[in-house]
């Protein structure tokens, strides 16, 4: 099956029907051409314009009582959870610094588990778990080309 754009996203519909769920990588969320196989095991091939990116609970395909729909997969990740600004901007900036994909939301900052991130976090005193989290969108990067 080839998908070419996205039908919507099942947070903004009422009408529940069966599903089937694509399992992604956070990193695959920003390709636009990927061919994956659901948990029921049907083939599907994904081909998206060049603006369009994939999100946690996008529906790709639809019919009477079907719905194909993108999951992010389970991630080990940590929880960082600054209790001060100057903690939030020390963990930031050294998060930053080593250039790791983040996601802040509102008293957190998430990132994949990375063994060595466990003493920088130490070191930089702020609070913080080890848990396990779906990623919700793409990570954009910013800035200059290389």
């Amino acid at each position: 099956m080839k998908v070419e754009k996205i039908i919507g996203n099942i947070k903004d519909v009422e009408i529940q029907k069966q599903r089937e769920w694509v399992e992604l990588e956070w990193e695959e969320l920003n390709k636009r051409i990927l061919r994956k196989k659901t948990d029921k095991g049907t083939d599907i091939a994904i081909s998206l314009a060049k603006d369009e990116s994939l999100h946690d609970g996008d529906i790709l395909y639809e019919n009477d009582n079907v719905q194909i729909v993108v999951r992010t997969k389970l991630e080990d990740v940590f929880v960082v959870s600054p209790k001060t600004m100057k903690e939030m901007g020390k963990a930031a900036f050294e998060i930053g610094n080593r250039h790791t994909p983040c996601l802040i939301e509102e008293n957190e900052i998430i990132v994949r588990y990375d063994h060595t991130l466990e003493k920088l976090l130490d070191e930089v005193g702020v609070s913080y778990e080890r848990s396990e989290r779906r990623f919700k969108e793409p990570f954009k990067y910013r800035g200059h080309q290389h």
